[in-house]
């Protein structure tokens, strides 16, 4: 797999931000699921890495021509227990890992050859405990085990991932606190800036914590690049991005699913979209830096976003 960095004169993903707007991918697994793949497994898009890795190149490549200057990599579900139990051994999930940081820089190598000149940066993707279990904890949190324990079980995969030198970790979908916490622990001394994003319900965590008190957890952590929030209803967004870049002084990352609510049971999405691309004006004005969309927001929206944060 051919290696693709960004030259000595790029920006990093922090000097951009620091400068303007830089648009996000949208969902990865709506995208892969649009082309025909089953995603009904446990490990969801994760599977791929293994059994289709040029889908997941086609994916990331999707949302760098419709505009994404960022990808996030394949990684969100991609766990060394979680890989453990379908009887993949340590050695070739942190394979899998490091192959998806390395798939989404050959998206960008694929890009540049089809004439994008922007600044390409890859994320790779960090998501919660509950995304191993696959059973909907992710949206609610509060899963029994200690700080520590968490902040063991998330330290050996950021590991392998900072050290296959993606341009930021992407810490993600994080419905608590005391989770966010664990990472945060997790990130110091890795070498690689990470953004922090929690999942919300209103103007609180998923596990029902005020989002003042989760977001001055990052406000002092030197890795953290940027803070905010994703995977959840776009109307939640613009009192959420407010909050963050009060409490925290960062630029704010965001990226709301479509609108419509997961059934963990059924594995489905149920209800209607209420994702508007211009919506984006109101949440760059409150302090968004980093700005996409997640789960059901694809590469048409993703141009949308493109255009309407480089015409306003």
């Amino acid at each position: 797999m051919t290696s693709d960095t960004p030259s000595p004169q790029a920006p990093t993903l922090a000097e951009a931000l620091a400068s303007g707007a830089v648009v996000l991918d949208g969902g990865m697994s709506n995208q892969l699921e649009s082309a025909g793949h089953d995603l009904s497994d446990e490990l969801w898009s994760a599977r791929l890495l293994a059994e289709r890795p040029e889908a997941i190149i086609e994916a990331h490549l999707a949302y760098f021509e419709a505009g994404a200057n960022v990808a996030i990599t394949s990684s969100y579900q991609a766990t060394f227990e979680g890989f453990a139990q379908r009887g993949i051994g340590h050695e070739e999930a942190a394979r899998l890992l490091t192959l998806s940081v390395d798939l989404a820089r050959e998206a960008a190598r694929q890009a540049r050859d089809k004439g994008v000149t922007r600044p390409l940066w890859v994320a790779a993707s960090v998501g919660p405990y509950g995304a191993m279990l696959a059973d909907g904890s992710e949206y609610r949190g509060r899963y029994g085990l200690t700080v520590d324990e968490l902040e063991r079980f998330h330290r050996p995969r950021l590991e392998v991932l900072a050290a296959s030198t993606p341009d930021v970790l992407a810490l993600e979908t994080v419905p608590d606190a005391d989770e966010a916490e664990a990472l945060l622990r997790a990130v110091r001394g890795l070498g690689v800036p990470a953004w922090l994003s929690y999942s919300i319900a209103g103007d609180r965590t998923r596990a029902g914590q005020p989002l003042e008190e989760a977001f001055a957890l990052a406000a002092d952590v030197e890795e953290v690049i940027a803070v905010g929030v994703n995977c959840c209803a776009p109307e939640d967004v613009e009192g959420a991005v407010a909050t963050a870049a009060r409490v925290t002084g960062r630029p704010v990352v965001v990226y709301p699913n479509s609108g419509e609510a997961w059934d963990a049971e059924a594995r489905a999405w149920n209800g209607r979209s209420s994702f508007a691309p211009e919506q984006v004006l109101g949440w760059r004005e409150s302090g968004a830096r980093l700005i996409g969309g997640c789960c059901r927001v694809g590469p048409e929206a993703i141009a949308s976003i493109t255009r309407t944060l480089a015409t306003a």
